[in-house]
């Protein structure tokens, strides 16, 4: 049986407690986080797919083009062995590059190299930024070979003086420039950011 107050409502007995027992102050009016939050926190501050996708490919670019350029030069010895065909259309020969991709833009200086240097690592940095913001895998795609490439003739033009190019494309007589790794790469983002631009961003744009 309860006890009554002076106003008539029932008091609980000494020893018994209520079934919704004890709350601590401020627990009735303190809001619940949403479940998953935290979570959500987490990927906010962490790297997004298209960002991961970027950053991967810029690595995986890196690592390709100087393992590339370091077995041609010091374990195939290509210096010594050049011309060789490695397909009907591609032949392996040294050509020591002081300019950009390509062989566009030569700089016989040392001031025009490391000026070559720097305009490349601020590019890279800028385009890391953007990859770091971007939420379209394609665009970041692209940009992360472009980052890639870029960084890896920077290690030639640090390491040699100049980046190595050794893959020549021909037919017949005619033949192109001749490019690495990292040049192809290049182009290709390139390529893909065009397409991103101009075709896909289009269709986001309308969604």
């Amino acid at each position: 049986m309860s006890k009554a107050d002076e106003t008539g409502a029932p008091v609980p007995e000494a020893g018994t407690t209520s079934r919704a027992g004890p709350q601590r102050p401020g627990a009735a009016t303190r809001p619940r986080s949403p479940r998953g939050s935290g979570k959500s926190r987490t990927a906010h501050r962490g790297l997004s797919a298209a960002a991961i996708l970027g950053f991967s490919a810029a690595l995986i670019t890196l690592v390709l083009d100087q393992a590339t350029k370091l077995y041609t030069l010091f374990v195939y010895d290509l210096p010594v062995k050049e011309p060789v065909e490695f397909a009907p259309f591609i032949n392996l020969i040294v050509v020591w590059n002081r300019g950009i991709s390509y062989g566009l833009f030569q700089q016989n200086s040392d001031l025009g190299r490391w000026a070559l240097v720097v305009i490349s690592i601020l590019a890279a940095i800028g385009l890391s930024v953007w990859i770091r913001r971007t939420s379209a895998k394609l665009l970041a795609v692209s940009l992360g070979l472009i980052v890639g490439g870029a960084i890896g003739n920077v290690i030639d033009r640090i390491a040699y003086g100049a980046v190595f190019d050794f893959i020549q494309f021909h037919i017949g007589t005619w033949s192109w420039y001749v490019f690495n790794v990292a040049d192809a790469a290049i182009v290709a983002g390139v390529v893909g950011l065009l397409y991103d631009s101009f075709v896909l961003e289009g269709r986001r744009a309308k969604k």
